[in-house]
């Protein structure tokens, strides 16, 4: 399952490729409320098939029209502002509120876009992060390998968007757990890998979209560790879910959390430290894992996992914008 970035992008190249033109349209601002987030993309073919979204369908709906008038920019990229009157909130189902910055850039068949193009592609597709930097006058693109994708900002009249893998997620143990995380995450555009060296595990397993491995859990998460991956331990079985955590604590990963109570996250953290896994390496685990909302069943202790998963996700990058590290 590809990301939305890869989808878009992807139709990108295929329409240059057939020597069509097209509209790459991107969200660059956004005040108050808004209904898709900073980053998100649609493009829009010569012959007004759509891909992506900006928004439940009535920014769409204003696109093709000006498409339809003529109205789009041909040459150089054009700035819209949608949700600048309660009027328009209301006619563009933006919340109270809101309003939204959508750079429309016209894109024609170009060796060179093509080039560049079928780059972020590979990238998305190796889980590699590349910044695309686009000259708002002349609508020039520029290209470059980065270590860790940064929000989305204009600066000096240049937009500066990051494009990385689809965010991952580990599950140690095929259970029930897992199946109602892995359901959510899925539609979160997360790819799921469950992993479970026991073959009875792995038989009863049956959530489509969710990949199974076979693998001990310590190899597991070494073949797929990276900081777009986080790592959940879910068997309550010392001997599957230290053999993970003693490695993914080691690993440059996003989270890392393990299922418990209080009692059992204390004893967990006791049997890491006799373990040589440090100090500094065990105040990275997330035990109890998930937000404290009080969750007794797997599908509300599901939930409140992948809230904290978009909670550090949300931190992280408000962080980023408030430190001006973009």
């Amino acid at each position: 399952m590809k990301s939305i970035e890869q989808i878009v992008l992807t139709a990108a190249l295929e329409l240059l490729k057939n020597d069509e033109c097209g509209w790459l349209c991107t969200v660059v601002k956004t005040f108050g409320a808004s209904p898709r987030p900073l980053g998100s993309m649609l493009l829009l073919s010569g012959s007004g098939a759509v891909t992506g979204s900006l928004s439940g369908g009535c920014i769409e709906d204003e696109l093709l029209e000006k498409l339809q008038r003529g109205e789009l920019a041909k040459l150089q990229p054009e700035m819209l502002e949608y949700g600048v009157s309660a009027e328009e909130n209301e006619r563009f189902g933006l919340p109270c509120g809101g309003r939204m910055q959508i750079l429309v850039e016209p894109l024609t068949a170009s060796a060179e876009l093509c080039f560049m193009l079928s780059d972020l592609c590979e990238a998305l597709d190796t889980r590699l992060a590349k910044r695309r930097r686009v000259d708002l006058h002349s609508g020039q693109w520029q290209l470059e390998d980065v270590s860790r994708c940064e929000p989305l900002t204009i600066r000096d009249d240049v937009l500066i968007q990051d494009f990385g893998p689809r965010y991952r997620l580990l599950l140690i143990g095929a259970n029930e757990l897992a199946r109602c995380i892995s359901e959510i995450a899925l539609a979160m555009d997360y790819r799921v890998v469950v992993c479970d060296p026991r073959e009875d595990r792995r038989e009863q397993w049956s959530v489509s979209g969710a990949e199974l491995n076979a693998s001990m859990p310590d190899e597991a998460v070494s073949e797929f560790a990276d900081p777009y991956t986080a790592v959940i331990t879910l068997t309550h079985d010392p001997r599957i879910d230290d053999m993970a955590l003693m490695q993914a604590l080691t690993e440059p990963l996003f989270y890392v959390g393990a299922l418990g109570s209080e009692r059992t996250s204390a004893k967990r953290r006791a049997r890491l430290k006799l373990l040589d896994i440090s100090d500094e390496q065990i105040d990275r685990l997330h035990a109890p894992v998930g937000l404290a909302i009080g969750s007794k069943s797997a599908m509300e202790i599901a939930v409140a996992i992948m809230a904290q998963l978009t909670q550090l996700r949300f931190l992280e990058s408000q962080n980023k914008i408030d430190a001006g590290d973009v």
